[in-house]
């Protein structure tokens, strides 16, 4: 699937935008009124920290060549770590083994394809 393909996914960056900041709210509330504030904490640290980047990645696409892939990236890997936290405060040994660590490479991975995107001609150029 080619860069510009993906762009047509970009109303969906910002539905996670906005899932994810809402997520990370309630979370920090959650966190504030009894919950694990480790846990949980740590989930809405991590929602609230990535919902402006998904923001700023939707409106920027055209600045960023690797934006699309780059906020999808991050989407799933910021969902991925925060849902195998929010399943651990409730008691599961958590998604599957190993999720939350993988979420946090997809992070970084999604974070490096931003960087990738210093090194790709944008529509402008």
């Amino acid at each position: 699937m080619s860069m510009r393909a993906l762009d047509s996914l970009r109303p969906l960056i910002l539905m996670l935008s906005g899932f994810l900041g809402a997520s990370g709210v309630v979370l920090a509330a959650a966190a504030s009124h009894g919950g694990d504030a480790h846990l949980l904490g740590n989930a809405s640290t991590m929602c609230l920290a990535h919902a402006p980047v998904l923001l700023a990645l939707y409106l920027g696409h055209r600045m960023v060549r690797t934006a699309t892939l780059a906020a999808l990236v991050l989407s799933l890997g910021t969902v991925l770590f925060a849902a195998d936290l929010v399943v651990r405060h409730l008691g599961s040994a958590g998604l599957f083994p190993m999720a939350a660590p993988s979420g946090g490479l997809l992070m970084i991975l999604g974070w490096l394809i931003v960087a990738a995107g210093a090194f790709f001609r944008t529509e402008s150029e």
